[in-house]
């Protein structure tokens, strides 16, 4: 079972990039996904997340009004559209799934899976 992020890349302040999370071998569909970043020498943060029915979806406050996810579940992707990008967005970036009986949760606690992260490089 796994995810693969892809979509990352160098770009400048003020760009765009639109990142995409792709399940291997299972099904998203019953599945929450969450976006989370970590940068050079801090944690990682909590980015997004979907509930497995699009229904909810959560934004850091860092990124609110400038990021949206989406997901679509005939393709078995979710992306995570970032815009007005800053440099303190430089990240790499991770998605994960957690299974979920409920269609309109999510969070960032007790992930199931993990990709293994794409980074996003904003600098002039």
């Amino acid at each position: 079972l796994q995810l693969v992020e892809s979509g990352g890349g160098l770009v400048q302040p003020g760009g765009s990039l639109r990142l995409a999370c792709a399940a291997s071998r299972f099904t998203l569909d019953y599945y929450a996904i969450s976006w989370f970043r970590q940068a050079p020498g801090k944690e990682r943060e909590g980015v997004s997340c979907i509930s497995n029915s699009g229904n909810t979806t959560n934004y850091a406050e860092s990124v609110k009004g400038r990021f949206t996810i989406s997901r679509d579940n005939a393709k078995n992707t979710v992306y995570l559209q970032m815009n007005s990008l800053k440099p303190e967005d430089t990240a790499v970036y991770y998605c994960a799934a957690s299974l979920s009986g409920s269609s309109w949760f999510c969070g960032y606690d007790g992930m199931d899976y993990w990709g293994k992260g794409t980074l996003v490089t904003v600098s002039s």
